[in-house]
């Protein structure tokens, strides 16, 4: 059996490794179009502050010695140019032109993706860079140690382009991040995006959401980049506004590929033509909480993906469940992770879903170094069933969203999570576990006996609402201040018709004061989830 196997990074080297230790009497070749392979493409934006230091550590396997450690057959700058399943053949051009014809049996498109390069004027400058390989992350660290570069613009606001501003602050870049949407980060929900900006602006990073790049002004190289809302001067731009997959040399071959150009695969990452399969950044894979296709480009993935794909071509068919669209961020001290569905994508597909925000420590408070850890969690508001998580803090955010991801995998409820005893002593986490917690706070509120909303519903609550300070002591200049341990219930004096947005530090205050309110026959409060320490409130 020959298999061959188009690209050569991550999902289509670890195929490739796979089916030949699993059937070492496959033939195997890989082609690539670029002159390296598997490299750690994740790893390019902490090259650029020198935390990665030395651009070797950039590479995980030469072509020489993932040959000798797999005996899998590599050619370098071979790109694919044309496949014809009706003869199992495929045609690879080197960089002068010349082409040659390759037989499989068996054929794996692992080709990836590529930089999203806007259609604007200026794209061709000098120091106008993308970030997608090796050579990108040296260019860019040359360009600022040999040319000393002050202010850079990165266009595009997700996950990676935020990598590359945090490592370009650390080098002592001022850094300005351009996004067309209107929040930072979309795959989390608008209040969360909300705290992560605020960070990101003490860290010296400027943000600029609903804002488009129209060109790239200068002589031989970048000198301004003109926005829909204005022109700012700087010394470089980083295009980070996406990717695209590398399947145009598909046209006309019969495989079949999704609305936005990805390749569709069944369970098994197989194409519509049986003996051809695909896996990594160019394909499409199941939302395992929605069942319908949807593009995750992630290395975790793509390893994963090429691990079953490896076996099944070994003759061991396995089945891929799909992604949770697990991900996770470092952006200085503050982590930021998210998994399952947000709000958004649970509306999008016709899930009524109940959350709840609920800020802790990450260990025992009475212990040295305590920090804050935010938790959003979400679940089918009927069933109790878990749909997401969105966690942001300055430690454990890792273990904590990784906790939500088994639990969604397991297809857990709410009430699942309520009594497990995760591991507790004080330097490692709080005795009622952040998720427990957080799961605790969704159960209270999903039975109704704690009425609440989220930081992103308090400006519309407030047209109609009065702000309560309830915190131990007053904190909140300018709005009533209410103790429920020390005053009586008739001591807040609200009529009917008005409601009384309780606040105080991070929301368990507020909520005593609530249960107590209630318990005197006072039942039109709600309560900010996470308080001050996650929305800053301003003296009236």
């Amino acid at each position: 059996m020959k298999v061959v196997v188009l690209g050569a990074v991550a999902a289509g080297t670890k195929t490739a490794a796979k089916l030949k230790r699993e059937c070492a009497t496959a033939e195997v070749e890989i082609y690539t179009k670029g002159s390296q392979i598997s490299y750690a493409g994740c790893g390019l934006p902490y090259y650029l502050s020198g935390v990665i230091a030395r651009k070797e550590q950039l590479t995980v396997n030469t072509p020489e010695s993932f040959e000798k450690a797999t005996g899998v057959r590599v050619h370098v700058q071979r790109e694919a140019v044309h496949v014809d399943p009706a003869r199992n053949e495929l045609t690879v051009q080197s960089p002068d032109g010349s082409q040659e014809t390759v037989s499989y049996d068996k054929l794996v498109i692992a080709t990836g993706a590529r930089p999203f390069v806007p259609p604007i004027e200026g794209t061709e400058l000098n120091n106008v860079f993308t970030l997608r390989t090796p050579q990108d992350a040296i260019a860019i660290r040359t360009a600022i140690e040999e040319q000393g570069l002050k202010r850079v613009c990165v266009v595009g606001a997700g996950f990676i382009g935020l990598e590359i501003a945090e490592n370009l602050a650390a080098s002592g870049v001022r850094v300005s991040v351009i996004e067309a949407a209107d929040q930072i980060l979309t795959p989390f929900d608008p209040e969360m995006a909300e705290y992560i900006d605020r960070h990101l602006a003490e860290m010296g990073i400027m943000t600029f959401t609903g804002v488009r790049v129209e060109k790239i002004e200068g002589q031989d190289q970048v000198e301004k980049v003109v926005t829909s809302r204005r022109a700012m001067k700087c010394d470089a731009v980083i295009l980070a506004a996406g990717i695209r997959p590398n399947t145009e040399f598909l046209q006309g071959s019969g495989i079949e590929l999704n609305p936005d150009r990805t390749i569709r695969v069944n369970a098994h990452l197989q194409t519509n033509i049986p003996n051809i399969y695909a896996a990594g950044d160019c394909v499409s894979v199941v939302n395992r909480m929605t069942g319908q296709d949807q593009w995750f480009a992630m290395g975790s993935t793509a390893n994963l993906e090429g691990r079953l794909l490896g076996q099944t071509l070994a003759g061991n068919d396995k089945t891929y469940h799909g992604s949770l669209g697990t991900a996770i961020v470092k952006l200085g001290t503050l982590s930021a992770a998210r998994c399952g569905l947000n709000e958004k994508q649970c509306r999008h597909n016709g899930l009524e879903a109940q959350s709840v925000l609920a800020v802790t420590e990450d260990h025992a408070g009475y212990y040295p170094d305590a920090r804050m850890l935010m938790i959003k969690l979400i679940a089918e508001k009927k069933t109790g069933r878990l749909l997401g998580a969105q966690i942001v803090g300055f430690s454990n955010v890792d273990k904590c969203v990784d906790i939500v991801v088994m639990a969604l995998a397991m297809k857990a409820s709410v009430a699942d999570l309520l009594d497990i005893d995760f591991a507790y002593a004080p330097p490692y986490s709080t005795a009622i576990h952040p998720v427990v917690l957080a799961a605790q706070l969704l159960d209270n509120k999903m039975s109704g006996r704690l009425c609440s909303i989220n930081p992103g519903q308090l400006t519309e609550t407030l047209q109609k609402a009065t702000l309560v300070d309830v915190s131990s002591t007053p904190s909140l200049p300018g709005h009533p201040y209410f103790d429920y341990t020390a005053m009586d219930p008739s001591a807040l004096a609200l009529d009917e018709n008005q409601t009384a947005v309780l606040v105080c530090n991070r929301g368990r205050k507020a909520y005593l004061t609530q249960n107590r309110l209630r318990q005197a026959g006072i039942d039109n409060t709600v309560v900010l989830e996470g308080g001050t320490q996650f929305t800053p409130l301003q003296e009236e």
